[in-house]
């Protein structure tokens, strides 16, 4: 087990500079790594190049090994420890879809595009991951799903942005242009090719001053005993420390005092690999004002008990709301059905759709960062023979929850707001085949509601039309376009 002695920063990571490497390692170095167990990653300095082993100092010096020790000591103590008993999330704190009132939706759209046009709203994408999965080693938000525009999901979530931009201006009612904040959060393996991306296409229609990269850490990944494993002989494996490390990311890179300046007060938060995500959704956002929390997310009702989401439950007698892996809930509880509704007991999944105040986001940053507890998941880590069985620390975008003085939960729709891009096509499920015909059924179920007619080529496999987000953000003002007119599927339509 790694031992820390005291509290320090050390081992570089404190801005110290230490001599070239020469014969042997530098003996500063060596004595902070012994304070933490870590010595072993200079094992093989014997067998190094010179240039070899100045990588591997440099390597080394730019961990915080005080910060990296406490992490790994924290979480992997966390392992296996009772947890307070959770509950359902109560009814109080759930805005469902069935008791919702058209006017109450009318009254948050309105106040959501009021707000959006006094400049209070940022989007934030967490964009760090690779489509490895999809067979792709881009970032998640090039991937074409197959519609028929051939658009990559990062340039559909760039046009309704646009949209919205635009619905909001016209709200106002006063000449101008109103203009939404999009902060980007990379890793250090999907950044220069994201950034690429947007430059290649001239972000989309965005502006490139409305567009802010910023990358996530990463943390080294450990053997079960919480020692370093070398990915080479001169390199400690590393991985990205999960989505929730926008918290710390923010923090770090000054974004959040960034926001402020900027006048934002709220921040939509979402996961990148979902086709049908409803970028600075107005109405969420109204309801989120109304509501005045510090934090709420959009939910889906689980379909059936197995199902691989997580759930928001309560931690505790009158405790607060958080998320439950699935794989972290008993199959009893998973199954256990509520009486008076008929459904299930614990239902509401996250689908990583999520609303911020600013304010919450700063204290959140702090309070994760004293906690230190990360999740540890085992996975293949690249060792310097070949791969090893070994544990990645991450942290999570849902882990703010437990931190919120007020949570409320929103209520949407799978087939309107929840086409998740995760596994290649082939799988069972949640692939770019599913999610494209998820899409083409919702817009033209819009396009039949406001007067078009389709006809169909390929039935079962290119079932519907797409509807460019530039016309419609959810299916509104698609009249003039639509009444009438009949659609030959699959085609895009656009202006």
């Amino acid at each position: 087990m790694v031992v820390s002695v005291d509290g320090n920063a050390g081992g570089g990571g404190d801005g110290s500079a230490l001599p070239p490497p020469t014969s042997s390692p530098p003996q500063a170095l060596i004595e902070r790594l012994k304070d933490y167990g870590q010595e072993h990653v200079f094992a093989l300095w014997d067998e190094l190049s010179p240039q070899e082993r100045l990588l591997l100092v440099n390597d080394i010096q730019s961990l915080d090994l005080s910060r990296t020790d406490r992490i790994i000591r924290c979480s992997l103590r966390s392992q296996g420890l009772p947890v307070a008993a959770i509950e359902p999330v109560p009814e109080s704190c759930v805005s469902s879809v069935e008791e919702r009132t058209m006017e109450e939706r009318e009254r948050w759209w309105k106040m959501g595009l009021k707000a959006i046009s006094e400049g209070k709203l940022a989007v934030l994408l967490l964009s760090g991951g690779q489509g490895t999965r999809l067979g792709s080693s881009d970032p998640k938000g090039c991937f074409n799903i197959g519609l028929p525009s051939g658009k990559s999901l990062f340039q559909l979530q760039a046009e309704r942005i646009l949209c919205v931009q635009k619905l909001a201006a016209q709200a106002k009612n006063e000449a101008g242009s109103v203009t939404i904040h999009w902060y980007i959060m990379t890793s250090p393996f999907t950044d220069d090719t994201t950034r690429k991306f947007f430059e290649s296409h001239k972000y989309f229609g965005l502006e490139a001053d409305q567009v802010t990269f910023f990358q996530q850490g990463t943390r080294p990944c450990i053997s079960k005993d919480g020692r370093y494993i070398m990915e080479t002989p001169f390199k400690v494996a590393k991985s990205p420390d999960g989505n929730g490390g926008v918290y710390s990311a923010l923090k770090s890179s000054r974004l959040l005092e960034d926001m402020a300046t900027r006048g934002i007060k709220y921040v939509d938060c979402y996961g990148v690999d979902n086709a049908l995500v409803r970028v600075a959704d107005p109405t969420f956002l109204g309801y989120f004002i109304d509501k005045g929390v510090a934090a709420a997310a959009k939910v889906v009702r689980k379909a059936y008990p197995q199902e691989k989401v997580g759930v928001f439950v309560r931690r505790g007698k009158g405790g607060p709301l958080t998320v439950v892996e699935y794989s972290e809930l008993d199959s009893s509880l998973a199954s256990a059905i509520n009486q008076q509704t008929g459904r299930l007991r614990f239902c509401w999944s996250n689908v990583c759709l999520h609303m911020f105040t600013l304010d919450f986001l700063s204290q959140v940053a702090d309070g994760l960062e004293k906690d230190s507890i990360y999740h540890v998941a085992e996975k293949r880590i690249p060792f310097i023979h070949g791969h090893t069985v070994g544990l990645k620390l991450e942290q999570y975008v849902f882990d703010a929850f437990p931190y919120a003085p007020s949570t409320a939960l929103f209520e949407v729709l799978r087939e309107e707001e929840f086409a998740p891009v995760k596994n290649a096509n082939g799988s069972n499920y949640d692939t770019p085949d599913s999610a494209r015909l998820l899409v083409l059924r919702l817009h033209s179920r819009w396009v039949v509601a406001a007067g078009g007619f389709l006809t169909h080529s390929v039935p079962l496999y290119a079932t519907g039309v797409e509807v460019s987000p530039l016309c419609s953000y959810a299916g509104e003002n698609l009249e003039s376009i639509c009444r009438g007119r009949t659609f030959h599927a699959p085609c895009e339509i656009a202006f």
